[in-house]
Order: structure tokens, then sequence, then C-alpha cells
């Protein structure tokens, strides 16, 4: 098969019934790739859902709908990850009474010798396999750093002083996917306590999983923006959400289901943690106004086909929902 020049692509747009000329729509072809803009938008969520494109300007239009969603979302979930680090941390070092990694293990990571009194052997054994797990990832990041000459790991290992990199500075390394990790190899003393600190609502969160089932599903969303990667139509999306990540969202905000599925559910999951961390209500509806904005646009700017497919048919219900409960 051979290579196509730009003029070539916009070509074989035109051939496939998509309009297009003009120099600054190649211009915006260049600028957004052929394979990164057309190819990767011109379904949504499987390429088995083509999106009934007929203008380029209507692809270009959808490119700038997810780039305006990650701009908008980028700060919020910087805040939120940040903001759950610390509250975490905190859980961690006072129920340690320490900030030593080692202590940590022994003290609030759940292994074979911890385990609750009703575990059957081989949920000991998974415990336990777990802790190993989280001590090998910990090491390994830790060992990471320190070749990468981090100076928050250097300082503790170059220095007569220090023995130990303390837990506070392991945190400053995490990724979320380790956050949510190591959440999920607390004893369920811990992860209730960081719970309530949060304030979760945990009337269906019996086994108090929320805390990192949610972080998780946050990571998801948050690693798509972090690689530009798409996210309007949440194709990120690799957790099916347990009946407690439903029923918690559910009751706090008043909506009659949640999955995940579309982009207004991962608006009400951050707005959810914005109002648990005290960001006034003020600037959580401000975010849910400029959501709501910058979806309006696009709708405007797409013809009613691809509308249809792309914004949810409940979403303005569910948006109302949500301030109502801000």
């Amino acid at each position: 098969m051979s290579y196509k020049t730009t003029d070539g692509l916009m070509r074989h747009l035109r051939d496939n019934g998509i309009a297009i000329s003009g120099t600054a729509q190649k211009r915006q072809l260049i600028n957004t790739g052929y394979f990164h803009g057309y190819k990767g938008y011109r379904f949504f969520k499987s390429a088995g859902t083509r999106l009934p494109f007929s203008t380029y300007s209507e692809i270009y239009a959808t490119i700038q709908y997810d780039s305006s969603l990650k701009s908008l979302l980028y700060g919020k979930m910087m805040f939120i990850e940040t903001a759950i680090k610390n509250i975490s941390l905190e859980g961690i070092l006072v129920n340690a009474n320490s900030e030593n990694i080692q202590t940590m293990y022994d003290k609030v990571v759940s292994g074979y010798h911890n385990a609750p009194s009703s575990s059957t052997p081989e949920q000991k054994k998974k415990l336990q396999q777990n802790k190993l797990n989280l001590q090998n990832s910990i090491q390994s990041n830790l060992a990471n750093a320190y070749r990468k000459n981090n100076p928050k790991i250097t300082h503790f290992y170059n220095n007569v002083g220090y023995s130990d990199v303390p837990v506070w500075a392991l945190f400053e390394i995490m990724t979320m996917g380790d956050l949510g990790y190591l959440l999920s190899c607390l004893t369920y003393d811990v992860r209730d306590d960081i719970s309530k600190r949060i304030g979760l609502n945990l009337a269906s969160d019996t086994d108090r999983q929320l805390l990192y089932k949610y972080i998780y599903t946050l990571k998801d969303l948050r690693n798509a923006i972090a690689h530009n990667a798409v996210v309007f139509d949440t194709r990120f999306r690799n957790i099916d959400p347990t009946s407690a990540m439903k029923q918690c969202l559910k009751n706090e905000i008043g909506v009659p289901y949640i999955n995940f599925k579309t982009i207004g559910d991962y608006i009400i999951l951050i707005c959810y943690y914005l109002k648990l961390l005290h960001m006034p209500k003020t600037e959580i509806k401000a975010f849910i106004r400029e959501f709501e904005k910058i979806t309006d646009d696009y709708k405007a700017s797409v013809n009613p086909a691809v509308a249809a497919i792309v914004i949810h048919p409940d979403l303005s219900a569910r948006m109302s929902a949500l301030k109502n409960f801000i």
C-alpha cells in the first residue's frame, strides 16, 4: 500500500463521503493528523460504531470537543489525586503510628498473620501474596526513582543521617495506580478510617472497597488525559463498577443508574469527590456549567445523527440532579 500525501488523504476522505477542502481544513488535518485525528475519532467507543460524519468540520469539532474536555478535567483530576493521597497518607501514618515503611507493612497492610478471623487459609494466602506484590512494586518504584536521581528519594539514601525512605516521601513518587493498589492492600480498619476521613457514603460498601475502586476508576481517566488519548466516549474505561460503586452515587446524587459508560458519569464521580473535599460550591458549579457549555457547543457543530450517538439523551437530567446535590 502506498503512502498518501495530505492532498491524497483529503481526496481519500472525499471519496468516503466526507466533505473537506481549502487551506484551513488542510492545515487542521495536518495538525491533528489523519491517524490520530480522523482514524481515532471516526467511531464511538469501538470501531463497530462509526459516527455518521458528512463533513470534515464535524470531525474537527469532535477532536476539539475531546481536547476541551481534557483541559477542563485535568486540573480537577490533579486536585483530587493530591488530596486523596494526602488524606490517605495521614490515615496510614496515624494508624501505623510511624513513618517507617516496614512499620506500615507490619501494622496497616493485610497479610497472612493479620487477616480477618473469618478468613479461610486460601484467603489468608491471597492477602499475603498481595502484600508481597505491594512490597515488590514499592521497592521497584524506589529503585527507579533512585536510578533517575529523583531528589525526593536520593536525599534519604545518600545522607548519612538517614537509613530509610519515610512513607511520606514514597507517596511523592506514587502514581494514582500505585495509590489504588496500596489502598486495596490495607487492613479493613485502616480502609474504614481513611474512607471516613474522606467522607465516602459507606452505607452500601460493606467491604470498604469504594476507597480504592473509585481511585482505579479515576486513574483510567487521568491516564487517558495525561497521554492525550481519546476521552469523550470513555473508551479508556476498563472497569466494571461494583454494586457498591453504583449504589453510593445513586444514593448521593439521586440518579436512577450509574455505569461509567458515558463521560457524564465521570463528571458525576469527580463532582462527588470535589464536594467531599470541600471545594467551594461556586467552583464545582462553574465546572459543571463549563462541561455543559462545551457539550452544547459541540452539539451545535455536528449533525443530529452524530450528536445522538455522542451525547447521551438523559445527560441534561443527570446534570440537573448533580447540581441539586452540590
